[in-house]
């Protein structure tokens, strides 16, 4: 299969959130990246617009019981730069980690090239 888009990591957030995930998480996440890079379009199910952000995503993954969310933009259409990523406790998605994924993104591209 051949790639729609990149994924990229900013800085250490993403990887050391997926370095303390059991085994069973990290497959799961393999397997979405997989899904976001291959498919035309990709399910909300896996990455939904988070909207009142200005352009930041959101990759979801289920895993068992658990709900993970990896917080993501878009740079030049086909590369997505992941951010900060986090477990879901409760049913709305933590403002405290959007405002930090909004701050990463923000400082992103002011610093990017």
């Amino acid at each position: 299969m051949e790639n729609r888009r990149d994924i990229i990591f900013y800085k250490k957030y993403f990887t050391k959130f997926f370095s303390e995930q059991p085994t069973i998480v990290k497959q799961k996440i393999a397997y979405v990246f997989k899904v976001i890079r291959t498919v035309e379009k990709v399910p909300e199910k896996f990455l939904k617009h988070l909207t009142d952000t200005d352009g930041l995503y959101e990759i979801r993954i289920e895993a068992k019981s658990n709900i993970y969310r990896i917080f993501c933009c878009f740079d030049k259409g086909k590369l997505i730069v992941l951010f900060n990523a986090y477990q879901k406790k409760t049913q709305r998605t933590d403002k405290k980690e959007i405002r930090k994924a909004q701050k990463l993104k923000d400082e992103y591209f002011k610093n990017k090239d």
